[in-house]
């Protein structure tokens, strides 16, 4: 057993297994705490690197390309301290730092662990429900449906359409963008009719615009990676399937009646998006492209 604990968390190896348990101490990112202890599968491992520092340095696993949602998911674009395969270690402890690193590099040459990207999520993403509260609204995902409820801070626009409620059947693809706290991130949710959409995340009834706290809304990543869990894998898309998503177009969704009882609430929902067009806050295309969702939502 290879094992360094420090302020920062713990990692211990067992020859097959790297388990990552974030630190309590309040230096260690929400995000981190609330994602909570990862068993990395040997298999799942590209590499391992401690990268020394003056005062302290880094210990950092780098896995395998598709081996786990959440990096799917993020783009890598996980902010430094909240990224749970990086440990700061005390320069005291360079030492057993390398060690550790040197156990997991020696495992990785005695199975003849592959670099190639992996072919299926080797990790399993948080568990759900998960359900999230970030600037723009919650979102929450129980396996099966994506639900958004927006705040009374939202674009008007977004309130008009309602709580967003997507069938994990009907989404493609999911987009994560961090809030640095200078510029806005956003959490998208890819479907087959809105693929193409260009509208802003702040009016994408398919989008979290993220612009409060870094800390806070670092957190919606958690959903993104268990929606991503639960997505086909990227090895599995075709050459033929990736270039249909490049040049298709989206398909027309057919307005359905509403049940009777939401139907002045769909009426009232359209006369708003109306007013907003005629006063300039909706272009043509916003519009359209708002109204069509709110006849799917209902």
């Amino acid at each position: 057993m290879a094992e360094i604990i420090q302020r920062d968390g713990t990692w211990a190896f067992d020859g097959s297994t790297i388990r990552i348990t974030p630190g309590l101490h309040r230096s260690v990112p929400l995000f981190r705490q609330t994602y909570g202890e990862i068993a990395v599968p040997l298999e799942a491992v590209s590499g391992v690197v401690f990268e020394p520092e003056r005062k302290r340095g880094r210990l950092r696993v780098r896995l395998r390309e598709g081996a786990d949602p959440l990096l799917q998911a993020t783009g890598g674009r996980l902010p430094d301290p909240a990224d749970p395969y990086r440990l700061v270690v005390d320069i005291d402890r360079a030492g057993v730092a390398e060690y550790v690193a040197e156990e997991i590099r020696h495992a990785l040459l005695l199975d003849q662990i592959p670099e190639e990207p992996a072919k299926a999520y080797l990790l399993p993403g948080p568990p759900v429900p998960v359900s999230v509260r970030s600037s723009d609204g919650t979102v929450s995902f129980d396996g099966t449906q994506v639900r958004i409820d927006w705040s009374d801070t939202s674009d008007r626009v977004k309130r008009a359409t309602g709580p967003r409620i997507i069938d994990i059947g009907d989404v493609v693809q999911v987009e994560w963008l961090p809030n640095s706290g200078y510029e806005d991130g956003f959490l998208r949710f890819a479907t087959r009719e809105t693929v193409f959409s260009k509208l802003p995340p702040e009016k994408d009834p398919y989008a979290l615009d993220l612009w409060g706290s870094p800390r806070r809304d670092q957190l919606t990543a958690l959903v993104a990676a268990a929606v991503t869990a639960r997505l086909p894998h990227p090895s599995t898309r075709t050459g033929a399937e990736d270039d249909e998503r490049r040049t298709a177009r989206p398909r027309l969704a057919a307005a359905v009646g509403p049940p009777a009882d939401h139907h002045d609430v769909l009426l009232r929902r359209l006369r708003e998006l109306g007013e907003l067009h005629r006063d300039g806050v909706l272009t043509d295309e916003e519009f359209a492209m708002t109204k069509a969702a709110v006849l799917r939502g209902f």
